[in-house]
């Protein structure tokens, strides 16, 4: 399950944060029943099928699905 702030971080980190809200609006995804990702959200779709309906319809890899790997924080304890 992918939460909306996921879904949200992961639209950014491919597409953009301007792009990705133009995306998110305007993208008719038939996937999830021909709606944009919005209206997705709005109506209850799970973040997870709206991120991949919007993979499939832009070809985002298979490898970039997940999201780009982040380094985890370093703990200060020496």
């Amino acid at each position: 399950m992918v939460r909306i702030s996921d879904f949200w971080r992961l639209m950014d980190d491919e597409f953009g944060t301007g792009y990705s809200r133009v995306l998110a609006k305007s993208l008719v995804l038939t996937r999830v029943g021909g709606r944009t990702a919005q209206e997705a959200l709005a109506a209850g779709v799970d973040a997870k099928d709206v991120w991949l309906a919007v993979c499939d319809i832009q070809d985002v890899p298979e490898e970039r699905r997940l999201g780009r790997d982040i380094k985890p924080r370093r703990s200060s304890e020496s």
